[in-house]
């Protein structure tokens, strides 16, 4: 069954189903109408001597300088040209889909003035998944994302080459072969491709579904570790997540509550081993609980983002208006780039500190140093802190905002920039290693488990079975690569969290 899309009530559930699961995408019949009214705005002002920015003048610094109307198609053309200028590693196909939806969505709004022949061809390459080779290196994030969107528009025209049916071919080619043609450009329709922040959004939604996981992932090895150093669960009772009412931090006291429940094995030891456990146990619901609270905001501005109008100048066919503004810019994206990168980092800083309580002798509750028999025979996991740590560390420094930094551009005209997809790729890199910290954790923590007799709690068993099919107890040194990435996998693929669905 297809999506319809308006420019208006895109979900990021639909975007993950179009640009991840390849789902039909359509124009909504609804968004014709403002579509093609936007366009008479444009094609009647066309007709008047008064510039208007990007429709009979140049671009950025250049705006002054009215185009003859003979040359107002080959303007939009250069514009293409010029701007694919991006450098890097290409980024990756469901990100590329994202991009593709994103930039018809907006266009499909009616606020662009273009015309119905540039939305239909976007929605014909997501169906027959022709999708450009988009450079992930380039963009300053205002006047939005204007080269990597560039490298799009220049495949649209059938110039440069796709990815197509597994092989690397022409645009021209991928078009023909699907029964399609390229894009002739018209008046404005160049700068609508290109203005906006689509590419940060795309890379910025798979960020935050990745960090959705994350969050509950690091509960459950929280919950692990918890078990594992024999802690006291008063910290995780409502009542005190009640004195302090932030959302994200009740439902991670629920959520600890929830995956030791009725376990054997904590309420063996209650009142024996402390009084108190460490901050990286204790403050659980605190910590993963604010990242929750981030989050959330990350969320609502990319739901705003999806079914924004972000280019310039912007139509209003009802008014019979163009406007020119700033809706590129993408402050708002950037900051929450900039949040996740920071709280994502946290996550990985907390599971990282209690790595180190499980392997060290001196706080893992008796247990063998770094979790091996025989130790100094055997190194156990004291490389596998070692690694955790090295990601930490690297994280700390990425972390630092993409957003506060500012190179003005295009001779100072566009003096103040995001830097937003700078900061989605950074955040993107920092959830990547986070990954692998938390798997290292649950791989710890269930070795741990393993050298006692008593059984943890149901949910946490269950967890232990699934990864006991690719990771087993390691009786002695082992390499241990091909582990954390078979952890890592089961956090892409679900496997774990399908045995917990109910976690908040």
């Amino acid at each position: 069954m297809s999506i319809k899309i308006d420019g208006n009530q895109l979900t990021l559930d639909e975007f993950y189903r179009i640009a991840k699961k390849k789902t039909r995408v359509e124009l909504s019949t609804q968004a014709v109408p403002k579509i093609r009214a936007a366009r008479q705005v444009v094609e009647k002002f066309m007709k008047s001597d008064k510039a208007y920015y990007g429709i009979n003048t140049g671009f950025g610094a250049l705006a002054a300088k009215k185009i003859d109307n003979k040359d107002l198609i080959e303007l939009q053309k250069n514009l293409i040209e010029s701007h694919t200028a991006g450098v890097g590693e290409f980024l990756p196909d469901d990100i590329v889909r994202g991009i593709i939806l994103l930039r018809a969505n907006v266009l499909a709004k009616g606020n662009s003035g273009v015309r119905l022949k540039l939305i239909q061809p976007l929605l014909d390459m997501l169906n027959h998944n022709i999708l450009p080779f988009i450079p992930s290196k380039g963009s300053v994030g205002a006047s939005g994302d204007l080269v990597p969107l560039a490298h799009l528009a220049y495949t649209l025209i059938g110039r440069g080459e796709v990815q197509f049916r597994g092989k690397k071919i022409k645009s021209s080619a991928a078009f023909k072969a699907a029964g399609l043609s390229p894009v002739r450009l018209r008046e404005k329709e160049g700068l609508a491709l290109i203005n906006g922040t689509q590419v940060m959004t795309s890379i910025g939604i798979f960020n935050l579904l990745d960090a959705e996981k994350l969050i509950k992932i690091a509960d459950i090895a929280g919950a692990i570790t918890f078990e594992a150093q024999l802690g006291d669960p008063s910290p995780f009772y409502d009542e005190i997540q009640h004195a302090r009412p932030y959302e994200g931090q009740i439902k991670t006291g629920r959520n600890i509550l929830k995956l030791i429940k009725n376990s054997p094995l904590w309420i063996s030891h209650q009142g024996e081993k402390k009084v108190q456990d460490a901050y990286s146990i204790r403050c659980i619901p605190q910590v993963h609980g604010a990242i929750r609270d981030t989050l959330s905001h990350v969320r609502k501005t990319l739901e705003i983002e999806v079914n924004s109008a972000t280019e310039n100048p912007l139509i209003f066919p009802e008014k019979k208006m163009i406007l020119s503004g700033g809706n590129f810019h993408g402050e708002p994206v950037a900051f929450v780039m900039d949040f996740l990168s920071i709280v994502i980092t946290e996550l990985g800083n907390m599971s990282e500190r209690r790595i180190d309580r499980l392997v060290n002798p001196c706080s893992n509750m008796g247990l063998p140093p770094f979790l091996i028999q025989n130790d100094g025979l055997n190194s156990g996991f004291m490389i596998a802190h070692i690694t955790a740590t090295s990601l930490t560390s690297e994280n700390r420094t990425l972390a630092h905002p993409s957003s506060v930094d500012n190179i003005p551009t295009s001779a100072n005209q566009e003096d103040h920039v995001s830097m937003g997809t700078i900061g989605a790729r950074t955040a993107r890199e920092i959830i990547q290693n986070v990954k692998y910290i938390l798997a290292i954790e649950l791989i710890v923590g269930l070795q741990a488990l393993d050298f006692y007799e008593m059984r943890t709690s149901k949910i946490l068993e269950k967890i232990k079975a699934q990864v006991r099919q690719k990771v087993p107890f390691l009786e002695k040194d082992s390499r241990l690569d091909l582990y954390f990435k078979e952890i890592v996998d089961m956090i892409d693929n679900d496997s774990l969290l399908n045995i917990v669905k109910d976690l908040q």
